[in-house]
């Protein structure tokens, strides 16, 4: 049996480390990443994360890919992979992909991740929101892809950021729907 494959984008909008997190767990998972960053996301990374952190991610991947190697084996749909996360998904990578640019080999990843009508999770993050930001949302939810705004799941009452973080890219492993559930579920205490 093949082991599963996903490819692992991270653009560069604030939230490098969720990105870093879905890396480590795809990789507890036993899930084999392709591994693409923006140039930004490398700042990101140096800027929010701790030190080494691109040296982190890039060890955790399978494959990494260049941002300008159009011509890498996640451009085309002939490779089979399980799905795309991008985390985070800047508000400039969004509009590439509701518009079909597919200008650097994240945003063609993602449009290989659509045309071939595989999962494609965004972690979208951006605050407030534009009107443009909201219509690229509806662009690329309507081609089946899956908005995941990196928002707390507070009723787990969190206990550190990382414990935030953790969730949220749990959640975008869960919704690839490749691998047992992940994240922590919301357990109903009231009908005890």
């Amino acid at each position: 049996m093949t082991a599963l494959r996903v490819v692992l984008g991270v653009a560069g909008a604030s939230g490098a480390a969720l990105g870093l997190s879905v890396a480590r767990q795809l990789s507890r998972l036993g899930v084999e990443i392709d591994l693409v960053t923006s140039r930004a996301a490398e700042r990101t990374l140096k800027a929010e994360c701790e030190e080494g952190a691109y040296d982190t991610l890039r060890a955790l991947a399978t494959r990494t890919h260049a941002i300008d190697n159009i011509g890498a084996s996640i451009a085309s749909g002939s490779v089979p992979t399980s799905g795309m996360i991008v985390a985070p998904c800047s508000m400039r990578s969004l509009a590439a992909i509701a518009n079909g640019m597919d200008d650097n080999l994240l945003t063609r990843a993602a449009g290989v991740q659509l045309k071939e009508r595989r999962r494609l999770i965004l972690l979208t993050r951006e605050a407030p929101l534009t009107l443009a930001h909201l219509k690229n949302m509806i662009a690329v939810t309507e081609m089946g892809a899956i908005i995941l705004p990196p928002v707390p799941a507070f009723y787990l009452k969190p206990e550190s950021v990382s414990d935030i973080v953790d969730q949220i890219a749990a959640r975008a492993i869960d919704l690839l729907g490749v691998t047992p559930p992940v994240a922590n579920p919301w357990v109903d205490t009231a009908g005890k």
